[in-house]
């Protein structure tokens, strides 16, 4: 059995050690592991008969290659954001498959987020055995409850937004942090409650700024150092904008302004304060994985090596309800992956609300 493990869309910590994870427990059996360097794109390039091309684009996965990599962040792997139906050349789906069956690989185990575990269900739809795994510090793919990168994206994000207070005070300001997040806003919700942020800004309510200022002149007055702190939401909107107009992703346009600068300008008009405004970008996703993210990073790749060795792929491993488990690979087609505001969020207030806990799930998904 030859195994191939590959990772698309932005990096998060704990992917490398679902990596070592799947490895390890891949080679126990007996089996082999190659690493596909660089995600779909890696792929694409891959010249199968040249071994200077294979050299460049993957890697021959043992216990020295992912020795120790479980403490690093990012993925050793390195990783890019291609589709192969949707590059300039035209849908190359044919050209995945068939350097697959060069490269003698049973089963592709893949990594990612939508748009890498989207391509994995189109694999998979085409009759290639593939396993996925869920990774997104937006915590957004539908069918799981969590996804690899998420607890430390929120560890990282309570951190900065803390550590950010000693400025916000001495500078008597308005402190506004825009956190990644652009379809859905559950990073930000968590972040903002477990920092005991002031207001936080989701992106599935549009943010009302003839409410939202008075509550902050109030949070700012209120407070003895007369500083404020609001957290938002990258995908956020202001009332009467469509969500995401004129905010940019910045992996891909850094030049548009974001939301969170949007809203920094306007609370200085309306309240005469001045602001200090934090993006946090990728910082969010840099790093070592805290423990969470390590652990659920080994659970992941061990139970997809477990689900081949049974010969049941087409499947993609998830969290639900606190448990392991594996729903149908295709299962992140069929819904949308957002806050459940009634039961999360005080729209009249900018705050999470915990209306219901008993029963629920740690993260409170």
């Amino acid at each position: 059995m030859r195994i191939g493990i590959l990772t698309g869309g932005g990096d998060v910590p704990g992917l490398n050690a679902c990596i070592r994870s799947i490895t390890l427990s891949a080679l126990d059996l007996g089996w082999e592991v190659v690493g596909c360097k660089r995600g779909w794109n890696g792929l694409l390039a891959l010249d199968t008969a040249d071994s200077a091309s294979r050299a460049q684009h993957l890697v021959a996965l043992d216990r020295q290659a992912v020795r120790g990599i479980d403490r690093v962040g990012g993925t050793m792997l390195h990783t890019s954001r291609t589709d192969p139906r949707t590059v300039k050349e035209g849908d190359r789906t044919g050209d995945v498959l068939a350097k697959l069956k060069a490269l003698g690989i049973d089963v592709l185990c893949t990594m990612g987020g939508d748009g890498t575990l989207r391509f994995s269900a189109h694999l998979s739809e085409q009759g290639f055995p593939v396993i996925s795994i869920p990774k997104t510090m937006d915590n957004d793919v539908f069918g799981t409850d969590y996804c690899i990168g998420f607890s430390t994206a929120v560890s990282r994000s309570v951190e900065a937004i803390n550590a950010l207070r000693t400025t916000a005070a001495s500078h008597e300001r308005l402190a506004v942090v825009e956190l990644f997040g652009r379809r859905s806003g559950e990073t930000a919700l968590l972040s903002g409650f477990l920092a005991q942020v002031d207001r936080t800004l989701i992106s599935e309510v549009p943010v009302d700024l003839d409410r939202l200022s008075p509550l902050l002149i109030a949070d700012k007055q209120s407070n003895p150092e007369n500083y404020a702190i609001c957290v938002v939401s990258e995908g956020a909107s202001l009332s009467g904008q469509a969500a995401g107009e004129e905010i940019s992703k910045p992996a891909i346009n850094r030049n548009t302004l974001g939301i969170g600068r949007q809203i920094a300008r306007e609370l200085e008009k309306r309240t005469g304060f001045g602001t200090i405004v934090q993006e946090l970008a990728y910082l969010m996703r840099s790093g070592t994985p805290d423990a969470m993210d390590r652990m659920v990073g080994f659970a992941f790749g061990a139970l997809a090596v477990q689900l081949i060795k049974v010969g049941h792929t087409g499947r993609m491993i998830a969290l639900s309800g606190g448990n392991y488990t594996h729903v149908p690979i295709d299962t992140l087609l069929s819904g949308t992956k957002v806050v459940d505001v009634a039961a999360l969020y005080d729209i009249e207030h900018f705050r999470a609300s915990l209306l219901k806990v008993q029963d629920m799930p740690m993260f409170l998904y």
